[in-house]
């Protein structure tokens, strides 16, 4: 039986999930593509069959707890690998925030990663283990100014994983979280922010497949040599 990952939060074939999507198909697994948008996670899914690897798109909110036990129940007894990497951008100044607004960064950011982290690990007790993975970002790591909602909704993330990691690695689920610290250079910020992405320039924004490089690091890791948390950025960034 082959092995299965779930990749929750894919967007574009040239995103963070859509590569990690293709990477892990191109290593030997079936993938099971989790996003919101048909139409995208198709894209990924014949972009994997064109070069030989197996996927399936399977729509799905990280928010919804029953979309998100579907999703592992599909995956079944052959789960090795679980991504979380849904997650929203939320700026604003705090006196002047919408409640629901507020919320809504945490659900996505938060809640979701619970749902999708308790899942995971359920399975992962139930047979030999596996990798559980969570993307993070510079927001994971320290408040700013004008982004309170999204900074406290990935911090939130971080210690929920770093929890998990200390809980659960003995019984041999291995948690990992990437803080990807700043802009990455794939078609969200090309196509949507054009004259953002032309001012920061190829070496100012990350590359995706660096970024997936940590993740298949982390999770080829053996059991005697874990590490829980990665961060990537450029050789410009300021941090």
């Amino acid at each position: 039986m082959s092995k299965t990952a779930i990749v929750i939060g894919v967007g574009p074939v040239n995103g963070l999930g859509g590569q990690l999507c293709l990477r892990f198909a191109q290593a030997g697994l079936h993938v099971l593509v989790a996003g919101r948008t048909q139409s995208k996670l198709d894209a990924i899914v014949e972009a994997i069959s064109s070069t030989g690897g197996s996927a399936e798109a399977c729509v799905a909110d990280a928010t919804i707890e029953a979309d998100v036990e579907a999703l592992f129940d599909k995956a079944g007894s052959s789960l090795d690998l679980a991504i979380y990497n849904a997650g929203n951008n939320t700026p604003g100044r705090i006196v002047d925030m919408d409640a629901n607004y507020f919320e809504q960064s945490w659900r996505v950011c938060c809640y979701g990663g619970f749902l999708f982290g308790k899942a995971a690990t359920k399975r992962y007790l139930a047979g030999n283990g596996g990798t559980l993975l969570f993307t993070g970002a510079s927001a994971s790591l320290r408040g700013r100014a004008n982004f309170g909602a999204f900074n406290s909704s990935k911090g939130a993330l971080r210690n929920l994983a770093q929890a998990m990691a200390k809980e659960y690695g003995a019984e041999g689920v291995h948690v990992g979280h990437v803080v990807v610290d700043g802009p990455i250079g794939g078609d969200k910020i090309i196509e949507n922010f054009p004259e953002y992405a032309e001012r920061l320039g190829e070496e100012g924004m990350i590359s995706i497949e660096g970024i997936v490089d940590g993740y298949v690091y982390l999770y080829n890791q053996p059991r005697r040599a874990w590490t829980f948390e990665l961060d990537v950025r450029t050789s410009l960034e300021k941090w």
